[in-house]
């Protein structure tokens, strides 16, 4: 989905999640080092994760518009025209209107 047909609260969404993801990153020591950032914080980074991405499923379900994939159950049922089971009209000679009136 392009960013133009986002709504404001999904770019935010988006944004919220590169910018911790870019804390995350940068803040990462190497193998052997301390972490900077404390347990407590590091719990609330996944917890703000986890809240972004409760939302955006939220979002998507709620979306009229979103894709429907190969795998998904579809919720219309195809019936092939030549399968409906139901008789076709006999056509009738032209001038006759289907009344036997003389």
């Amino acid at each position: 989905m392009s960013e133009d047909n986002l709504t404001k609260e999904q770019r935010i969404l988006r944004v919220m999640r590169k910018v911790l993801s870019s804390i995350v990153k940068d803040t990462t020591p190497k193998p052997g080092m301390l972490h900077p950032l404390s347990d407590q914080t590091i719990e609330d980074i996944k917890g703000c994760f986890a809240l972004i991405s409760v939302r955006e499923a939220e979002l998507y379900n709620e979306s009229p518009l979103r894709p429907v994939f190969a795998d998904e159950p579809r919720t219309a049922t195809v019936i092939p025209l030549g399968q409906t089971g139901l008789k076709k009209k006999r056509p009738q000679p032209e001038g006759d209107d289907g009344n036997d009136a003389a």
